[in-house]
């Protein structure tokens, strides 16, 4: 086992590294550009498949993400990390790329349900203990709206609110679309628990 100090050492050297490579990047350094982009692609794609319906899709927004990067670069403060700032933007350009192309145009007609007390209720996720893996499997299989507001209030921690500034809607929409989204979710969580049962 490496001592404290060795490892504190080690997280201040790759600190010192990226600020380093950031710094080359705003100076226009192609090489620094392609090494930042190798550092975080594999889970910046990870980022944006949770928005998309295919890895394509997926691809796609984070070569559209990426530009957005090292264009506006220049304007990282650094009130949080850089992993945070880049994943914020990835998850900007997924939500723009529905709202340009109308993907979300739909979770609209759910406004009905605004006021629906189990709407406004059920902002759990799901009740039994999944994977991270698994769990993303079965958000990847959620309609889009469900699967958007899903990523946005449960894996990415924003508020009714934020999302709804986001996304266009009404905060009760929001909330309808998580109720939905998790109302799913569990029942296709208790279909897996019931022939996993079958199965023993």
């Amino acid at each position: 086992m490496q001592p404290k100090e060795a490892c504190a050492d080690q997280g201040k050297n790759h600190t010192l590294e990226v600020e380093e490579i950031l710094q080359e990047c705003i100076n226009g350094n192609a090489a620094a550009q392609s090494k930042l982009y190798k550092m975080f692609a594999n889970k910046m794609l990870g980022v944006c498949l949770r928005y998309c319906n295919s890895v394509d899709d997926a691809k796609d927004i984070m070569q559209e993400g990426f530009v957005k990067v090292f264009t506006t670069l220049h304007k990282f403060k650094g009130n949080s990390s850089v992993t945070t700032w880049i994943t914020r933007i990835m998850m900007n350009t997924a939500i723009d790329n529905f709202r340009k192309n109308k993907k979300l145009k739909f979770i609209e007609s759910f406004d009905k349900y605004s006021n629906d007390q189990d709407f406004e209720d059920h902002t759990e996720v799901v009740n039994e203990p999944l994977s991270v893996d698994e769990l993303l499997a079965l958000v990847q299989k959620l309609p889009t709206g469900y699967r958007v507001v899903f990523n946005m209030y449960a894996i990415d921690e924003m508020s009714h609110r934020e999302i709804a500034n986001h996304l266009g809607i009404s905060e009760g929409t929001s909330k309808s679309q998580l109720a939905r989204a998790r109302k799913q979710l569990q029942a296709w969580v208790n279909e897996k628990q019931s022939k996993q049962a079958l199965n023993q």
